[in-house]
């Protein structure tokens, strides 16, 4: 892969969507007004929210949509943050439910204005999931919770089937894109999930065009494999207004497709690698992928 440019321009043809619509794109839209309820579909302005909407999925955000972080790229709204709304947990769960999902993913902002960083509505939205969608897997993408283990044993004790936690960027780069995460904070709390619930598949997701070099996302890659993440995404960043870091390069669906073959080489279960992926697109397929790698295989003559 050749270098990158200072600033990428004009955005390439593989990168233009069309314009959401649909009938079920508008039922979840005015189910997750009526519920008062925030998706980081909604506000991080992803690409794949007409897509993914019209499928009747949806990534809910908890933890209110004030971020107490400031990271470079993020379109998510910053600065001092809501009161914690407990009901939260409850509406989720109802939303799940009214949408029949058989597959539910629950991120939120980063809390570092609460001791636990917000774990235990994490732990209240599974619950509360569980309750009223019986049956329904559960993928948490976590923030770091600043390093503290007993707010990650909370949630990890709360079983959720898959476990998430975004690198975003290479280690040369978080001061710039990550300021308040720590790159090394973040590989350790994949790692120790691993300790504290080896069966719990872990997850984690790159974006690239941020000023990286390729043989830098690779050197990450590797670092999440040697802390034993099962499941990687890698996508390209699309830079949310002029107030936000600005794209570097664009890259083609051909090099996704080696970060892809790399990531298989390297040894990850899964890998979700192309110019519109983000950490929860196409999420089911990872850990239905991964059950069946585990399942036995049948005798030959059987059956």
């Amino acid at each position: 892969m050749e270098g990158m440019a200072a600033m990428a321009t004009g955005r390439p043809e593989w990168l233009k969507v069309r314009a959401p619509g649909g009938e079920n794109y508008r039922e979840v839209k005015a189910l997750v007004a009526s519920e008062r309820l925030h998706t980081i579909c909604e506000s991080a302005h992803c690409p794949n929210m007409g897509e993914c909407w019209e499928q009747r999925t949806a990534t809910f955000m908890i933890l209110g949509n004030v971020c107490t972080r400031r990271c470079g790229f993020c379109a998510v709204a910053k600065g001092a943050p809501l009161p914690l709304d407990w009901d939260e947990a409850h509406r989720v769960g109802e939303a799940v439910a009214r949408l029949g999902l058989e597959y539910a993913v629950v991120t939120s902002v980063d809390r570092d204005d609460r001791k636990d960083g917000g774990a235990a509505l994490f732990v209240r939205t599974i619950e509360e999931i569980r309750r009223q969608q019986s049956g329904c897997k559960i993928e948490v993408l976590i923030p770091d919770f600043q390093g503290k283990l007993p707010a990650l044993r909370a949630v990890l004790e709360a079983a959720p089937d898959v476990l998430d936690h975004n690198i975003e960027t290479v280690r040369r780069l978080y001061g710039r894109v990550r300021p308040g995460s720590r790159y090394d904070r973040s590989l350790a709390l994949l790692d120790i999930s691993k300790e504290l619930a080896p069966d719990i598949p872990t997850k984690s997701g790159m974006m690239v065009g941020i000023g990286e070099e390729p043989d830098e996302v690779a050197e990450a890659m590797r670092d999440l494999r040697q802390a034993r993440v099962d499941i990687l995404t890698i996508g390209q960043y699309l830079r949310p207004s002029l107030k936000h870091l600005p794209i570097t390069r664009y890259y083609t669906p051909e090099e996704f497709a080696r970060f892809r073959q790399l990531g298989r080489d390297m040894g990850f279960r899964h890998v979700e690698s192309g110019p519109f992926v983000r950490s929860s697109y196409h999420a089911r397929n990872a850990l239905e992928e991964r059950i069946e790698q585990r399942q036995p295989a049948v005798p030959a003559g059987s059956g």
